[in-house]
């Protein structure tokens, strides 16, 4: 671990502007970085012979409704010459789009085509951010906290005229409120009476 904190002090010391952050959580490095700043600070990452952050594992997005920077992409990185992994998390809005890491990694294509498929992230300069997980007419982002769970629309094969058929989506009856109580508290409370 004391080794961990000194390379997170050497690395603060040589990009100070790049980094707003850096904390360990569950035994990893995480650095929290501008939204502009993405790609310089994943190329020297990768690039520098101390880090050599050679692979991306996963591009993906945690949605926080209530925050006015509602969304973070999170890059996790590996070093297979340190044999460590890194996390490198920015903060955007709905309407703020990151420059696309395909230019430092390849696998990011796929990964952030699934990031704005399912959050709405867009990424600037991909070179094909379309839908991937998704149909290409599915409306909204499915994996945002206000996507509703039922969807909007409800797909189902029509026999007569044999295609594919989209239809608003209309409830039978309204979604049920759970009550979370333990049936068991309730049995022993009525049995000690």
């Amino acid at each position: 671990m004391y080794m961990h904190v000194d390379f997170a002090h050497t690395l603060v010391a040589c990009v100070p502007k790049w980094v707003q952050k850096c904390t360990y959580k569950h035994g990893e490095l995480e650095i929290v970085v501008n939204p502009e700043h993405v790609v310089p600070m994943l190329t020297f990452l990768r690039d520098t012979s101390t880090c050599q952050y050679k692979l991306v594992m996963d591009i993906c997005g945690v949605d926080y409704p209530s925050r006015e920077k509602r969304f973070d992409v999170v890059y996790v990185l590996l070093s297979l010459h340190t044999n460590s992994r890194l996390r490198v998390v920015t903060q955007v809005d709905e309407t703020t789009p990151i420059q696309s890491a395909t230019s430092v990694y390849n696998a990011a294509c796929w990964m952030e085509r699934e990031a704005w498929d399912m959050f709405g992230v867009y990424f600037d300069g991909h070179p094909d951010l379309r839908r991937i997980l998704t149909d290409y007419g599915f409306e909204g982002h499915p994996l945002r906290k206000d996507f509703p769970l039922s969807g909007y629309t409800e797909v189902r094969y029509d026999d007569t005229e044999k295609r594919v058929i989209y239809e608003k989506l209309e409830m039978t009856q309204e979604f049920r409120y759970f009550e979370f109580s333990n049936p068991w508290e309730q049995l022993s409370k009525k049995i000690d009476k």
